[in-house]
C-alpha cells in the first residue's frame, strides 16, 4: 500500500513537471517510457482513457489562436498531398501485406493508421472490419512506436533540408501517424509549424470516414460503426470565435498556452503506454510492413512540399 502511494505521488509529480512548461515534447515522453520501464503502470487503463481526452481538449484549445481565413487556405494547400498520400499508401499496404503475408485486417488497419492518423484510424476501423482485439493491439504497437520515433528525428531533418516552418508543418500533418506526435514535433519547430500541422492533420483525420466505408466495402461487413470525430467540429468552432468575436488577447493566449502545456502531458502519458514487452510482441513482418509505409509515405511528401 506504502510503495503504490509512493509510485502514485511521483506520477503525480511528473505530469505536474511535464504542465510546467519546462520541458519538450521528446522529453516528456522519454520520462514516459522511463516510469513504466522502471516503475511498471499501474494507471494504464485511466492513462489510456487520459490520452483521448486530453488530446482533443489540447486542440481544440489550439484553436483559439487560429483565423478562419489563415486556416482555410492552409487546409486547401494541404488538400492534393492529403488525397494523394491517402489513397497510395493505402494500395501499397494492401500489396505488401499481401506479400508479406501478413493478416489482410492486420496489414489494412496499419495501412489505415499510417495514411491517416495513427491510433484514432486504427480505432475507427477496426470495429467497421471486426477485426480481433491481437490484431488491434499489435498495429497499435507499431503506429505507437513509429510515432515515438518521428517525433525525435522529424525536427531535426526539417532543419537538415532547411525547410520553413510552414514547409515542416504540412509535412509532420501528412508523414507523422498520430495527431499527438505531430503537434509534438511541430511544437518544437515553431508557432507556425504547429498552426499548420494542427490544421492539415485534422482535415486529413475526417477522411476516416471515408475510409471506414471503403474498409466496410473491401471485407463485406454491415454491421461495423463508423466512429465521427466530433472534436473536430469544436476545433472549427474555437477558430471561428477567435476569428469574430474579438477575445482580448490576454484570454485567448492563456487558452493557447494551456494547451500546449497538456499536449507536453498528453505525451509522457503516450509514453507511459510503450513497453519493451509489447514491441517484442509486435513481430517483424508487421513492423517492416509499418515502417516500409512509413518511409514511403515520409519521402514522398518531403519530395513534393520542397518541390
Amino acid at each position: 500500500m506504502k510503495e503504490k502511494k509512493i509510485i502514485t505521488a511521483i506520477f503525480i509529480m511528473l505530469i505536474a513537471f511535464c504542465f510546467s512548461g519546462f520541458i519538450s515534447s521528446p522529453v516528456a515522453l522519454i520520462l514516459g517510457f522511463l516510469f513504466t520501464l522502471f516503475v511498471g503502470q499501474p494507471f494504464q487503463a485511466l492513462a489510456a482513457k487520459s490520452i483521448q481526452y486530453l488530446l482533443k481538449i489540447s486542440v481544440v484549445g489550439l484553436g483559439f489562436g487560429m483565423f478562419l481565413m489563415e486556416t482555410l487556405k492552409t487546409g486547401k494547400e494541404g488538400l492534393a498531398i492529403t488525397i494523394l498520400t491517402i489513397a497510395t499508401t493505402l494500395i501499397l499496404g494492401y500489396f505488401l501485406a499481401r506479400a508479406l503475408k501478413i493478416d489482410s485486417r492486420l496489414g489494412h488497419l496499419i495501412s489505415s493508421g499510417t495514411s491517416i492518423c495513427g491510433g484514432s484510424a486504427i480505432a475507427a476501423v477496426s470495429p467497421v472490419i471486426n477485426a480481433k482485439p491481437k490484431t488491434i493491439s499489435v498495429s497499435l504497437g507499431v503506429v505507437f512506436l513509429l510515432n515515438s520515433i518521428a517525433l525525435f528525428i522529424f525536427p531535426g531533418i526539417g532543419h537538415f533540408f532547411g525547410m520553413s516552418q510552414h514547409q515542416f508543418g504540412l509535412w509532420a500533418a501528412v508523414a507523422i501517424h498520430d495527431t499527438s506526435s505531430v503537434v509534438g514535433a511541430a511544437l518544437e519547430y515553431g508557432e507556425e509549424a504547429l498552426r499548420v500541422a494542427t490544421t492539415v492533420k485534422l482535415a486529413r483525420t475526417l477522411w476516416i470516414i471515408p475510409v471506414s466505408l471503403l474498409s466496410m466495402f473491401l471485407f463485406k461487413t454491415k454491421d461495423g460503426k463508423i466512429k465521427i470525430p466530433w472534436f473536430i467540429l469544436f476545433f472549427i468552432l474555437a477558430i471561428l470565435i477567435n476569428s469574430y468575436l474579438n477575445l482580448p488577447d490576454v484570454v485567448t493566449e492563456s487558452i493557447v498556452s494551456v494547451s500546449k502545456r497538456l499536449l507536453i502531458v498528453t505525451l509522457f502519458l503516450v509514453g507511459t503506454t510503450l513497453s519493451v514487452k509489447d514491441i517484442k510482441k509486435t513481430g517483424f513482418k508487421p513492423f517492416l510492413l509499418g515502417v516500409s509505409l512509413w518511409i514511403f509515405i515520409s519521402i514522398a511528401s518531403l519530395f513534393f512540399i520542397l518541390n
